[in-house]
């Protein structure tokens, strides 16, 4: 860690609590939501250096603060009551600043709220600030931003500053740090997950349908979900209850009734039985990374459960069809930015010229390589070979899961490929890139919750993640195993050590 950060994750004991401790202590009377608050804003101004947040909000949230205090103090206190948390820069905020990190939605000032967003607020919840992330959430390092790049807090042996992972890579740097408790995210194709990993934290992406989309900057419609990231699996269980719901603005909320997921962490997982898929040992995958797995099943054996092998025959075609999908949604979402209505307007002598440079400098290279990419598989004559061939491909992946619980509980596998990189040597080629998602996407083409939990250290003292995933709205189950592998593991986090 460099000094600036080591210092500001020992300001204040308040900032070490989890989410689910600082609830308590809340209740209890032992602290205020002020301050805890203001330890948190001097812990978010001090760990600056890791460009986690785009957009800090101190006055409001000591506003919230206060009328948290009051609220605990008359018995009327929320689930999440008077608690810091931050909200990825992909959630519009009534009247704060949101941009997806893009310079085409240059000071954008939404007059609404996102449902997710809302939900939180109802619940008690302060908010300390927007967080960075991949522009309109596409990346896996979090390099994309218009804000520039998040710095991971974890830094290796070689002293490098790594990639906290992307997109919600904000979102997990600043739970990482100590600057928030708890934070917002979106997956679409891992960017929960795989973040949580890097840094040593905890990332859910719940089933799809179970948290609204609605106000939430849309990437890839049929993909994108939100979820938490949080030091804990309690405290990432005690977030999802709090930000899902049936939404009548979301044709996709689904009408399922939010569980208790905190009361699913019994602890007890006796004969549940606990998939290995086959297809995830690939050739060449990091031996550290395959110990790792090979622990979680142990852990989890050991813990009553059954582990058996388990097969998905077309996991392997699941990035070349989520890499045909995603960017055809996301070239229809972003047609939408065309400099007239709101954010960025370059000027032009035509109509025309006006949405070309608007277009041009408002968005980045990675989000105009993924609209052309887009726009191509959706055009006249490619439409047949490549978008209808990819959702069939998807449809078959989704069978793929569906007859596989028929006879497991859970799914457990690595949740990336490797630990979190150095940013001076991030790969060039795009492709390579795109890796970093390969054990991730195949649940969100399915629309399965799946979990991030850290498990442990590689020979660097970077944090390994381990993945489960289950049936969908399972979310209870999928809890209930990562609760009972967090116990095994051990993981010290950074605010720990």
């Amino acid at each position: 860690m460099t000094q600036a950060l080591a210092k500001a994750i020992s300001q204040s004991e308040l900032t070490k609590l989890t989410l689910s401790q600082a609830r308590d202590g809340l209740q209890k009377g032992e602290f205020t939501s002020v301050e805890l608050t203001k330890d948190y804003i001097q812990a978010m101004e001090q760990t600056r250096e890791l460009n986690g947040y785009i957009l800090e909000t101190p006055e409001v949230a000591l506003g919230q603060a206060a009328i948290s205090d009051k609220r605990i103090q008359e018995g009327k206190a929320g689930t999440l009551e008077g608690l810091p948390i931050a909200m990825k820069d992909l959630f519009c905020t009534r009247d704060i600043r949101t941009t997806a990190c893009s310079n085409i939605l240059d000071n954008f000032v939404p007059q609404y709220e996102s449902t997710v967003s809302q939900n939180l607020a109802n619940a008690g919840s302060v908010l300390l600030g927007k967080t960075n992330m991949d522009e309109f959430a596409m990346g896996s390092a979090n390099i994309t931003s218009a804000f520039g790049n998040v710095v991971n807090p974890w830094i290796g042996a070689d002293g490098k500053p790594l990639t906290p992972g992307g997109s919600s890579g904000g979102s997990s740097a600043v739970v990482a740090a100590g600057s928030a408790l708890a934070a917002t995210g979106t997956d679409t194709g891992g960017s929960i997950r795989q973040p949580a990993a890097f840094t040593g934290v905890v990332g859910m992406k719940p089933t799809y349908g179970r948290c609204s989309r609605w106000g939430t900057v849309a990437f890839a419609s049929s993909l994108d979900q939100a979820g938490p990231i949080a030091r804990t699996v309690r405290d990432a269980a005690i977030m999802l209850e709090a930000m899902a719901g049936h939404d009548p603005k979301d044709s996709t909320s689904a009408m399922h009734e939010v569980p208790n997921f905190e009361a699913a962490l019994t602890g007890d997982i006796r004969g549940l039985k606990v998939g290995i898929p086959k297809e995830y040992r690939m050739e060449g995958m990091d031996p550290e990374i395959e110990s790792l797995w090979q622990q979680g099943a142990n852990w989890l054996r050991e813990a009553g459960a059954e582990i058996v092998d388990v097969t998905l025959p077309h996991t392997k075609y699941s990035l070349p069809a989520y890499y045909v999908l995603a960017p055809a949604e996301c070239s229809s979402n972003l047609a939408r930015y065309d400099g007239v209505r709101y954010g960025l307007r370059v000027p032009g002598n035509t109509l025309d010229e006006m949405y070309q440079n608007t277009r041009d400098q408002g968005f980045g290279d990675e989000v105009k390589r993924r609209i052309l990419i887009g726009t191509y598989v959706l055009s006249a004559g490619y439409y047949d070979a490549y978008y209808l061939k990819a959702q069939r491909v998807r449809n078959l992946i989704a069978q793929d899961f569906k007859k596989v619980f028929e006879s497991v509980d859970v799914l457990l596998t690595p949740t990336a490929p490797n630990a979190a990189f150095p940013l001076d040597e991030k790969p060039t080629d795009p492709l390579v890139m795109y890796l970093n998602d390969i054990f991730t996407v195949p649940a969100n083409l399915a629309g399965l919750p799946g979990i991030s939990v850290p498990a442990g250290l590689n020979q660097k003292g970077l944090p390994l993640g381990l993945q489960l995933v289950g049936l969908a709205f399972g979310e209870n189950v999928v809890f209930r195993a990562a609760g009972v592998l967090e116990a095994a593991a051990q993981f010290q986090p950074l605010l720990a050590r």
